[in-house]
Protein backbone atom coordinates (compact mmCIF):
# COMPACT_ATOMS: atom_id res chain seq x y z
CA UNK A 1 0.00 0.00 0.00
CA UNK A 2 2.89 2.38 0.77
CA UNK A 3 4.40 1.75 -2.65
CA UNK A 4 1.05 2.47 -4.31
CA UNK A 5 0.67 5.77 -2.42
CA UNK A 6 4.26 6.78 -3.27
CA UNK A 7 3.65 6.05 -6.96
CA UNK A 8 0.43 8.06 -6.87
CA UNK A 9 2.21 10.98 -5.17
CA UNK A 10 4.96 10.91 -7.81
CA UNK A 11 2.34 10.86 -10.56
CA UNK A 12 0.28 13.69 -9.06
CA UNK A 13 3.32 15.86 -8.35
CA UNK A 14 4.53 15.78 -11.94
CA UNK A 15 4.27 19.26 -13.40
CA UNK A 16 2.42 18.13 -16.52
CA UNK A 17 -0.46 16.53 -14.61
CA UNK A 18 -0.93 19.53 -12.34
CA UNK A 19 -0.65 21.96 -15.26
CA UNK A 20 -3.25 20.01 -17.23
CA UNK A 21 -5.68 19.99 -14.31
CA UNK A 22 -5.28 23.73 -13.76
CA UNK A 23 -5.72 24.37 -17.49
CA UNK A 24 -8.95 22.39 -17.67
CA UNK A 25 -10.44 24.11 -14.60
CA UNK A 26 -9.41 27.61 -15.72
CA UNK A 27 -10.75 26.87 -19.20
CA UNK A 28 -14.12 25.85 -17.81
CA UNK A 29 -14.27 28.96 -15.62
CA UNK A 30 -13.28 31.20 -18.55
CA UNK A 31 -16.05 29.61 -20.63
CA UNK A 32 -18.56 31.08 -18.18
CA UNK A 33 -17.13 34.56 -18.72
CA UNK A 34 -17.37 34.23 -22.50
CA UNK A 35 -20.91 32.84 -22.27
CA UNK A 36 -21.96 35.69 -19.98
CA UNK A 37 -20.37 38.26 -22.31
CA UNK A 38 -22.22 36.93 -25.35
CA UNK A 39 -25.56 36.37 -23.57
CA UNK A 40 -25.57 39.63 -21.64
CA UNK A 41 -23.88 42.12 -23.98
CA UNK A 42 -23.35 40.96 -27.55
CA UNK A 43 -26.71 39.25 -28.14
CA UNK A 44 -28.82 42.17 -26.81
CA UNK A 45 -26.85 44.60 -28.99
CA UNK A 46 -27.34 42.39 -32.06
CA UNK A 47 -31.02 41.98 -31.27
CA UNK A 48 -31.38 45.75 -30.93
CA UNK A 49 -29.59 46.42 -34.22
CA UNK A 50 -31.48 43.77 -36.18
CA UNK A 51 -34.74 44.41 -34.29
CA UNK A 52 -35.04 40.67 -33.71
CA UNK A 53 -36.33 41.28 -30.20
CA UNK A 54 -39.77 42.93 -30.27
CA UNK A 55 -39.33 44.66 -26.88
CA UNK A 56 -36.85 47.41 -26.18
CA UNK A 57 -34.51 46.72 -23.31
CA UNK A 58 -35.13 48.90 -20.31
CA UNK A 59 -32.34 50.42 -18.30
CA UNK A 60 -33.11 47.96 -15.49
CA UNK A 61 -32.62 44.98 -17.83
CA UNK A 62 -29.30 46.35 -19.10
CA UNK A 63 -28.14 46.78 -15.49
CA UNK A 64 -29.07 43.15 -14.84
CA UNK A 65 -26.96 42.08 -17.83
CA UNK A 66 -23.96 43.97 -16.50
CA UNK A 67 -24.49 42.50 -13.04
CA UNK A 68 -24.53 38.96 -14.46
CA UNK A 69 -21.28 39.60 -16.36
CA UNK A 70 -19.56 41.12 -13.32
CA UNK A 71 -20.66 38.10 -11.27
CA UNK A 72 -19.09 35.76 -13.85
CA UNK A 73 -15.81 37.73 -13.74
CA UNK A 74 -15.74 37.67 -9.92
CA UNK A 75 -16.41 33.90 -9.94
CA UNK A 76 -13.48 33.46 -12.35
CA UNK A 77 -11.14 35.50 -10.14
CA UNK A 78 -12.15 33.51 -7.05
CA UNK A 79 -11.61 30.21 -8.92
CA UNK A 80 -8.19 31.35 -10.17
CA UNK A 81 -7.15 32.39 -6.63
CA UNK A 82 -8.21 29.03 -5.18
CA UNK A 83 -6.27 27.21 -7.91
CA UNK A 84 -3.24 29.37 -7.15
CA UNK A 85 -3.42 28.31 -3.50
CA UNK A 86 -3.78 24.64 -4.46
CA UNK A 87 -0.77 24.78 -6.80
CA UNK A 88 1.25 26.58 -4.14
CA UNK A 89 0.32 23.84 -1.63
CA UNK A 90 1.32 21.07 -4.08
CA UNK A 91 4.64 22.80 -4.77
CA UNK A 92 5.41 23.11 -1.06
CA UNK A 93 4.44 19.45 -0.51
CA UNK A 94 6.78 18.46 -3.33
CA UNK A 95 9.71 20.11 -1.55
CA UNK A 96 9.20 18.12 1.65
CA UNK A 97 11.78 15.39 2.02
CA UNK A 98 13.98 16.53 -0.86
CA UNK A 99 17.64 17.10 -0.17
CA UNK A 100 19.05 20.48 -1.16
CA UNK A 101 21.34 20.40 -4.16
CA UNK A 102 25.05 20.62 -3.52
CA UNK A 103 26.61 23.88 -4.70
CA UNK A 104 28.33 23.60 -8.07
CA UNK A 105 32.02 24.27 -8.49
CA UNK A 106 32.69 27.70 -10.01
CA UNK A 107 33.43 27.74 -13.73
CA UNK A 108 34.63 31.35 -13.96
CA UNK A 109 36.96 33.70 -12.15
CA UNK A 110 37.63 37.43 -12.24
CA UNK A 111 40.75 38.75 -13.93
CA UNK A 112 42.75 40.64 -11.28
CA UNK A 113 43.86 43.24 -13.85
CA UNK A 114 40.77 44.18 -15.88
CA UNK A 115 38.11 42.73 -13.54
CA UNK A 116 36.25 40.87 -16.29
CA UNK A 117 34.89 37.38 -15.84
CA UNK A 118 36.93 34.65 -17.57
CA UNK A 119 37.05 30.87 -17.69
CA UNK A 120 38.55 29.38 -14.55
CA UNK A 121 41.06 27.33 -16.59
CA UNK A 122 42.33 30.28 -18.66
CA UNK A 123 46.03 31.08 -18.41
CA UNK A 124 45.57 34.48 -20.11
CA UNK A 125 42.70 36.95 -20.01
CA UNK A 126 40.98 37.18 -23.43
CA UNK A 127 40.15 40.85 -22.79
CA UNK A 128 43.39 42.40 -21.54
CA UNK A 129 45.74 39.49 -22.52
CA UNK A 130 47.43 39.56 -19.14
CA UNK A 131 48.89 36.36 -17.77
CA UNK A 132 46.83 34.92 -14.99
CA UNK A 133 48.56 34.07 -11.74
CA UNK A 134 48.58 30.32 -11.15
CA UNK A 135 46.44 29.15 -8.29
CA UNK A 136 48.26 26.63 -6.17
CA UNK A 137 46.12 24.44 -4.00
Amino acid sequence: MKKFLKEFKDFAMKGNVLDLAVGVIIGAAFKDIVTSLTDNFINPILQFITRAHPNWYTLNEIGGFASAFITAVINFIIMAFILFLIVKLFNSLGKIGKKPEAPKAPTTKVCPFCKTEINIEASRCPHCTSEQPSEEK
